[in-house]
């Protein structure tokens, strides 16, 4: 029998698509994907951007100088101890010689997808109501991109593809930036630490909706191809605000696309008409084009809008060097609070002087940890020592019967 017939492949790779669809977001039929007509609009939108945007109820500015983000170059970066500001880093990819400059953006072309070493390999690109994956292949994937339509698109925005065998090569085409290397939660198990590693691969009008990292980390972003749109609000800035809650109509969603094309502007627009309603607001946008690399500090909220099909690379972090150990500290305590024991252990063994600083925040706040770090340290010797004691004894046997062996033969 011969192979597939194109219009066949054509029909499997549709239907993956609409099955994914249909499991991401179950309330919506396939034609509301489409039914705001982002896609109409969307041109429109882009050439209205500047590269920076900086808006307060105070004053309005596209110059890159009023706005929080600094602009780093390469060589500047490599010489900084510290780095606690959100900041756009150029060339690290080029500067650090990243294959993925080579490889990745190959993956956005449906032709070179379909017979890439990757194309079976499955990518996350959504989640049903119960939280469980959605996954597509990475072959049918690429043809979405070429053709769809959506509103807000499905994104791959996968933390697994170091699992499978043929995807984890991902890791071989790029480094961790050198002042973002030395992440403090290495120091627990891969197990144990939520996911901090995403593969990002998706068409323009899809993104990331607004949020603050977990755990109070520090995130990088470093974008292979194509060109991405950032919206940064201050720690301080109160939840209701940032996502522009008010500004959401019926019939409408908050996905990245509704959210910077159609509410942000709604929130510009109220806070420049009735500025008592939002003191101290500041609303920072910018631009990220290919081969620069986005950092972002705790505690910041941010969105992200693919202005282009894109490819890109993200982690999240801890580290003295971007300066959220403390606030990393106390969100892990709380919220992941077994990790938190195995983290302080590890620290007091690599870093004492942290695992000091913990101790001191814990006794500042009155705190008390779950899962005492001198009791859990005791549990794990009892438990070596068994293992121990067991290995010997069955070790012991082990010789017995060997030489019972012995004497029985002849």
């Amino acid at each position: 029998m011969g192979s597939r017939s194109p219009s066949r492949k054509k029909r499997t790779a549709q239907r993956r698509i609409e099955s994914a669809k249909k499991g991401h977001r179950p309330s919506f039929s396939l034609h509301d994907w489409s039914k705001e007509f982002l896609y109409g609009m969307f041109e429109d939108y882009k050439k209205g951007l500047s590269d920076f945007h900086t808006f307060t109820t105070e004053f309005t500015s596209e110059d890159p100088r009023d706005s929080v983000v600094r602009e780093i170059e390469y060589d500047e970066f490599i010489k900084l101890d510290m780095l606690t500001e959100p900041s756009l880093i150029r060339d690290i990819p080029l500067r650090e010689g990243w294959s993925a400059i080579e490889n990745w953006p190959k993956l956005l072309d449906p032709k070179t997808a379909k017979v890439h070493k990757f194309r079976n390999c499955k990518f996350k690109c959504g989640e049903d109501d119960d939280g469980h994956k959605i996954k597509i292949r990475l072959k049918y994937f690429s043809s979405y991109i070429e053709k769809n339509r959506d509103d807000s698109p499905l994104y791959i925005f996968d933390s697994t593809f170091d699992s499978d065998k043929v995807c984890k090569s991902i890791l071989n085409d790029y480094k961790v930036p050198s002042l973002f290397r030395k992440d403090l939660f290495t120091l627990v198990s891969e197990s144990r630490r939520p996911p901090y590693r995403w593969w990002l691969l998706g068409p323009e009008r899809s993104g990331t909706t607004l949020h603050i990292d977990p755990l109070a980390t520090a995130a990088w972003n470093t974008l292979i191809k194509g060109k991405k749109r950032w919206v940064l609000f201050p720690p301080e800035t109160s939840k209701r605000v940032a996502k522009a809650s008010s500004f959401r109509y019926r019939g409408e969603d908050d996905e990245a696309s509704q959210y910077f094309m159609t509410m942000l502007r709604r929130l510009r627009r109220d806070a420049k008409k009735y500025p008592d309603k939002y003191p101290g607001l500041k609303i920072y946008e910018f631009t990220q084009n290919e081969g620069e690399t986005v950092f972002i500090p705790n505690g910041w909220w941010h969105a992200v809008l693919n202005l282009t099909d894109t490819v890109g690379i993200t982690q999240n972090f801890v580290s003295e060097q971007v300066g959220n150990f403390d606030a990393a500290w106390l969100k892990t305590r709380t919220g992941r609070k077994k990790m938190a024991c195995k983290w302080y252990l590890q620290l007091e063994d690599k870093y004492p002087h942290l695992a000091k600083r913990a101790m001191e925040l814990n006794r500042r706040d009155n705190f008390k940890m779950k899962y005492d770090p001198d009791s859990y340290r005791e549990k794990e010797k009892q438990s070596r020592d068994r293992t121990s004691n067991g290995s010997r004894r069955n070790s012991k046997r082990a010789r017995k019967e060997e030489d019972r062996k012995n004497a029985d033969s002849p």
